[in-house]
């Protein structure tokens, strides 16, 4: 596809547009006009910045990571507002999701499939979360990052970036538990 053979274009095209027409759904209302602009966008981004793709993350999750800064765009574009996400009462956290892969430190495959299956359903829930909760998380637990870094990205204050991780755990918990149906 680097190379501009139209075929491979036409195949991660086909391969990629419904899943992440879907994943802007999720996040804009069913808006299906926003969410189609939104994942022609996304390719079209991506397919520009193909060359970047490390392989650190499959490419999915780092398509996904475009998507979530194109509805952020849209959404500003557009002075669209977003819908507000229902959270649970109590309160989550995501780190006891990630350290469950590290506390499988078996060498057997069941280990290693059970590892594998435990990363894919953070992803999943972490693609569910409104853009501006998965960043968060992301920097908070994957990246490491600090609170005032937090706020600074999101332009919020630091108690605003906390209540934020609160509300952005609570969902990710949600999320998870529903998947796992193995409360955290």
């Amino acid at each position: 596809m680097l190379a501009g053979d139209e075929r491979s274009f036409n195949e991660f095209f086909e391969g990629y547009f419904p899943v992440l027409y879907r994943f802007a759904m999720a996040r804009m209302n069913q808006d299906a006009d926003g969410a189609e602009e939104v994942a022609q966008s996304t390719l079209c981004k991506a397919i520009s910045k193909l060359g970047t793709y490390r392989g650190e993350a499959s490419l999915l999750t780092w398509l996904c990571t475009f998507c979530r800064h194109e509805i952020s765009a849209f959404f500003e574009r557009t002075s669209r507002v977003r819908r507000a996400v229902v959270l649970s009462e109590e309160v989550p956290e995501v780190a006891a999701a990630l350290e469950s892969l590290s506390a499988l430190s078996g060498d057997g495959p069941e280990d290693s499939l059970q590892r594998k299956e435990i990363a894919r359903l953070v992803h999943v829930t972490l693609d569910q979360l409104p853009a501006r909760y998965a960043d968060a998380l992301e920097w908070k637990y994957i990246e490491g990052l600090p609170v005032a870094e937090i706020a600074d990205r999101l332009a919020l204050s630091p108690k605003a970036a906390e209540s934020l991780l609160t509300r952005a755990r609570e969902a990710f918990r949600d999320g998870f538990s529903t998947l796992t149906l193995v409360p955290l």
